[in-house]
């Protein structure tokens, strides 16, 4: 099992950034790919951002693409998402997870996660 706790939310300004971190305790990090989701008031959870357990590969959201960067730092068991360029779209409470995958490749499906964070709230005034 693996415990995980996002942080770096906050209020910030249409086209500023934010730099989102998940600290992950428990097993092995390097065993799970992770991902970054988001939950608007009144909306689905959705799908931002994801890579895989090495490190090698990332994908994104449509909505996202050219703005938000995933990394991960196996060493310190943490990932990050640097957000550029926001919009006030963007608001949402972030949430990121963890999939205990032997796959190479990713996953965007929030049943794939096995494992969630408790959410770190970014607003995004214009």
């Amino acid at each position: 099992q693996v415990q995980l706790v996002e942080s770096g939310g906050g209020l910030v300004q249409a086209g500023g950034s934010l730099r989102l971190s998940c600290a992950a305790s428990g097993r092995t990090f390097s065993n799970y790919a992770m991902g970054w989701f988001r939950q608007a008031p009144g909306k689905d959870r959705e799908f931002v951002a994801a890579i895989t357990r090495g490190g090698s590969s990332t994908y994104y959201a449509d909505s996202v693409k050219g703005r938000f960067t995933i990394s991960r730092d196996n060493a310190k068991k943490t990932v990050y998402l640097q957000m550029n360029s926001l919009k006030p779209e963007d608001t949402a409470v972030y949430y990121c997870a963890a999939d205990e995958t032997l796959r190479s490749t990713i996953r965007v499906g929030i049943p794939f996660y096995d494992y969630w964070g408790q959410g770190t709230q970014v607003t995004c005034s214009s």
